[in-house]
């Protein structure tokens, strides 16, 4: 959107109709000491001067519009239909707030329902919200949500969940009598024995991401049948994956949670996006954040309403199930604008495109000399982390000179694992692009 300046007839009406001489009498509430006269900004320019400038320094970034990007560890770059641009750019979805008077809000309301009933249908749950502000969030409040229920105080996650999650959790808990237990892995999966042993009486609920950080897929059906019904099962999905895997309630979750970028958001500098949670009918009135329902008015016709929301979320803070008290539905909308464009098929078709494409390319980077699976013999999505004997500032920099934006270093996360790469290939990446890829890796020194 432009900046179109009013001119200076325009600016003093509307001061005489606030009533102020001049502008800067609007900031005499302002104690003079407190005040910077003059900022140290160079001379104003024209518009066409301004954007000619601006343009020149944002040359100067690079992206992924002219790089060929193998970056993820939770942000991923997936193909978006132009019709999610298309839907969420209307005033009334780009501009809209909190649809607190539903006669004014029908197409909001109705567009955050078709929302959540897309993610219940996806995650095979009951019920979920309108959304969340990422997916550590989601996280973090899925733990809160497991202590609320069931009146336990430790949470036991696994070591592959993202290191940014767990972070974030520490956060929301610090302070809380909760307390975070972290079960190892074992070839980069959940440790069912060790796990096991940790569960007790004590135990609020188990956090499982699947594809886990290093993009492996967990056996959630496993873990369920060693936890059995001892505790609340929360488990944190990549939804793109659900497209062609067991969906978490039919593996016996109680909650899911996980990062919706990946539904129709733009990767933009790691956000902003949303945070997704669903859950079994039984946890309906802990959930945190708001609810659409689906109801009819006195004419019988079908409307929508914000509903199961309780009011100490706004007037009680010490009462409420979340400190949530607004949500990040524009980019949910794009999800749901990205759901409906794909269907069921479309989405499989991308899961499949996924692995297809992620899997030739660690069958190609494996074989050659000085790389190999960090994790042998594990089914993986679209990500996969390969150690490797090269100097890895040496990879980076023969990849970024031929315009490709290399894998994460996974010791940005982990310093024990200085010698490890994260890759990501998802369905935009070409046979002959991947090649290039393998062949600069095989080159450098």
């Amino acid at each position: 959107m432009n900046y179109i300046p009013v001119t200076e007839k325009e600016k003093q009406e509307m001061l005489g109709v606030i009533g102020v001489d001049s502008v800067e009498a609007l900031f005499d509430i302002i104690p003079q000491k407190a005040q910077i006269k003059k900022l140290n900004l160079p001379e104003g320019l024209d518009e066409h001067t301004l954007f000619k400038k601006l343009s020149d320094l944002s040359s100067k970034n690079t992206s992924i519009k002219n790089y060929v990007s193998y970056k993820g560890a939770g942000i991923y770059e997936h193909f978006i239909p132009s019709v999610v641009g298309e839907v969420i750019s209307r005033s009334e979805f780009y501009t809209a707030y909190t649809p607190y008077q539903p006669e004014a809000s029908q197409g909001t309301l109705q567009a955050i329902f078709e929302y959540q009933s897309m993610l219940c249908a996806l995650t095979s749950m009951d019920v979920a919200n309108a959304s969340l502000y990422d997916g550590a969030s989601a996280c973090a409040e899925a733990c809160l949500l497991a202590a609320r229920s069931s009146g336990k105080n430790k949470i036991i996650y696994s070591s592959g969940v993202h290191p940014h999650y767990i972070a974030v959790t520490k956060t929301y808990l610090e302070g809380s009598p909760i307390k975070l237990i972290e079960a190892p892995m074992e070839n980069g999966l959940t440790n069912l024995s060790a796990l096991n042993n940790l569960v007790n009486e004590e135990t609020a609920g188990i956090l499982i991401q699947s594809p886990n950080f290093f993009g492996i897929i967990e056996d959630l059906q496993a873990i369920k049948e060693k936890i059995k019904n001892k505790t609340l099962f929360i488990v944190a999905s990549n939804p793109i994956a659900l497209g062609v895997l067991q969906s978490p309630g039919e593996c016996g979750a109680d909650i899911c949670v996980g990062e919706g970028q990946v539904l129709g958001n733009p990767t933009s500098f790691g956000g902003s996006s949303f945070g997704f949670m669903s859950a079994k009918s039984a946890y309906t009135w802990k959930l945190p954040g708001r609810f659409v329902g689906k109801t009819h008015d006195t004419n019988g016709h079908v409307g929508f309403v914000l509903t199961l929301q309780s009011r100490e979320q706004h007037i009680r803070r010490e009462k409420a199930t979340s400190n949530i008290c607004t949500n990040s539905a524009l980019n949910a909308l794009a999800a749901c604008a990205y759901l409906a464009a794909l269907g069921p098929e479309g989405l499989k078709e991308i899961g499949k495109a996924n692995i297809a494409k992620s899997h030739y390319a660690f069958n190609k980077i494996t074989a050659l000399n000085g790389f190999e699976a960090l994790y042998k013999d594990v089914p993986f999505f679209n990500e996969f982390a390969i150690k490797t004997t090269k100097n890895i500032a040496n990879i980076q920099e023969a990849l970024f000179e031929n315009k490709i934006l290399g894998p994460v270093e996974v010791a940005h996360f982990n310093g024990n694992k200085k010698d490890v790469l994260l890759f990501c290939v998802t369905e935009l990446r070409t046979k002959k692009e991947i090649d290039k890829l393998v062949n600069i890796l095989e080159a450098v020194k």
